[in-house]
């Protein structure tokens, strides 16, 4: 029998950046994690705005992003799954599909996230559900304040990564004006966002 430890990194990677990659990293050190499976949402439920690439060119920036570390894997079972994006059935879903693959075997879950969303898990769907099933992670930029989420002790830990100041929002709008967005996403990923002209201002 093995143990395994296994990290779930869940977000909308529209686009995913560096500072994605550097938390998953700085994460699977400090929590000797085996695999950090990343999962693109499909339809996020907390965000009204649609997104602004498609599902299928987001995970496969995900994929693009992360094929250089033997540590990261791409999931599809929030993209492949109906209606709107739930923590707890990503857990869920991948813990039954480790149990299938693995018979023998068990694990441990943690799942990453940013500490401002960590901050408002009690609005999440099921938290008490999430708590069960995996440690939670925030990450997030030195020096930020949070406000304590108030959840029971033990239940999550906080992880400064510095590269967290880079923003995918802020991507989108440096590409919507022009600028350079080099050495903030992996090459491939800007790559992609040329090619499908993915982010750009809307021509007049």
């Amino acid at each position: 029998m093995t143990h395994h430890r296994i990290g779930v990194m869940g977000g909308s990677f529209d686009p995913i950046h560096n500072g994605h990659l550097v938390a998953a990293s700085e994460v699977a050190h400090r929590f000797d994690l085996d695999r950090v499976l990343f999962s693109p949402t499909g339809l996020a439920w907390r965000k009204t705005a649609e997104h602004a690439a498609s599902a299928e060119l987001r995970y496969l920036m995900t994929v693009v992003a992360t094929a250089a570390d033997a540590r990261f894997d791409v999931t599809r079972v929030d993209i492949d799954r109906q209606g709107p994006t739930y923590t707890v059935d990503t857990l869920r879903d991948l813990q039954a599909q480790f149990v299938q693959e693995h018979p023998d075997d068990t694990a441990s879950w943690f799942f990453i996230t940013g500490a401002d969303a960590l901050a408002d898990i009690v609005a999440w769907r099921d938290p008490d559900q999430i708590l069960a099933h995996a440690h939670l992670i925030g990450v997030t930029r030195p020096g930020h304040e949070l406000a304590d989420p108030g959840l029971p002790a033990g239940a999550a830990t906080l992880v400064e990564v510095p590269a967290l100041a880079i923003s995918s929002t802020d991507i989108r709008a440096r590409v919507g004006r022009g600028e350079p967005i080099r050495y903030l996403v992996p090459a491939g990923v800007q790559h992609l966002i040329a090619k499908h002209g993915l982010y750009a201002a809307p021509q007049p």
